[in-house]
């Protein structure tokens, strides 16, 4: 059985003759284990449906299930629960936080789990090794470089080993050699988990 499935999913705003369809029937099933890039000019609904597949944002109709989990029939509480056990998100504007330490922006996840201090640091630091960033843990964001801030966003979002990722345009504001890179940890990453990227042009190649 698939890990993630989706059925009919639409997603309307407004009503009547204003009413626009972002998302619009959508059905789709994905393994453990796969990277599904998402295609699209600005506008053409990619942002809303990731916010659908991480639980933010409620489909107008259909299903959406994750593990075997109907996501929007539970209530806004579980709804929370299911996407820190569940969901990792990176943003293409990184949201890391100015005056805490690379170390501590990738710590935020883990606030509200019953783990000690220790622990959060190991799994911090443990995350920025993956992306190649121990070495500049006790950095601020603006003592780095832009790649180096999606790296670190990357961390953020994988330190508690989401099952699934998702990102939107991650590479968005990126150089083209810096998106690769970033492409390629995002990958490596990849091993066991899904990871759900969205990408808008000039950039198809990185959908390949």
């Amino acid at each position: 059985m698939a890990f993630i499935i989706a059925e009919n999913l639409k997603k309307t705003y407004g009503v009547g003759e204003a009413s626009v369809d972002a998302v619009h029937s959508m059905s789709f099933s994905i393994q453990e284990g796969e990277f599904i890039a998402i295609m699209g000019e600005s506008g053409s609904g990619k942002s809303t449906l990731l916010s659908i597949m991480g639980a933010m944002n409620t489909p107008s109709s259909g299903t959406y299930s994750v593990d075997g989990i109907d996501v929007y029939s539970l209530d806004s509480d579980q709804r929370a629960d299911f996407r820190r056990e569940y969901i990792g998100f990176i943003f293409q504007s990184f949201h890391l936080i100015p005056y805490l330490s690379l170390l501590e922006n990738v710590q935020l996840p883990l606030v509200t789990l019953n783990l000690n201090r220790k622990e959060k640091i190991r799994m911090a630091l443990d995350a920025l090794e993956k992306v190649g960033l121990a070495d500049k843990a006790a950095r601020l964001p603006n003592q780095i470089s832009g790649g180096e801030q999606e790296r670190t966003a990357i961390a953020r979002a994988i330190v508690n080993d989401p099952p699934i990722l998702l990102a939107d345009e991650p590479t968005g504001n990126l150089d083209s050699h810096t998106a690769i890179e970033i492409m390629g940890e995002m990958q490596k990453l990849n091993a066991s988990n899904i990871t759900i990227s969205s990408f808008a042009p000039p950039n198809p190649k990185m959908g390949a």
